[in-house]
């Protein structure tokens, strides 16, 4: 069973109360993260895009101007502050004038074809 040292051994840090071991360490071998190697780095320059797809952009009425204010007030984007980008995810049947950071060749050409325009 159980009985004396409880399963924890004799003497040393494990057997007191109160002792936990810190996230990673194992025993005093060199630990996971210090033995794999260091790899690249992070670009502190690059843009993060918020995605809308067509799909999304066939909710607003035809010939509407769809600019990050009108993205904002349907909920699509946190802030006018955010990058966003239209993906060509999805069909557009609606005329719509698309004024946003971005647009996708797909997702321009979609736009054009059903009588849309793009502003970047």
């Amino acid at each position: 069973g159980f009985g004396k040292t409880a399963g924890r051994g004799h003497k040393g840090a494990r057997s007191r109360s109160g002792y936990t071991a810190k996230p990673g360490f194992e025993g005093g071998q060199m630990p996971l993260h210090r033995r794999l190697p260091k790899r690249g780095f992070t670009n502190i320059f690059k843009n993060e895009y918020t995605i809308i797809s067509l799909a999304d952009l066939s909710r607003f009425e035809d010939n509407a101007t769809v600019n990050k204010a009108l993205l904002v007030e349907a909920g699509f984007i946190a802030n006018d502050e955010k990058l966003v980008k239209v993906l060509a995810n999805g069909e557009i049947t609606k005329c719509l004038t698309i004024d946003v950071d971005k647009v996708s060749q797909g997702a321009r050409e979609k736009i054009l074809a059903a009588g849309g325009s793009v502003k970047e």
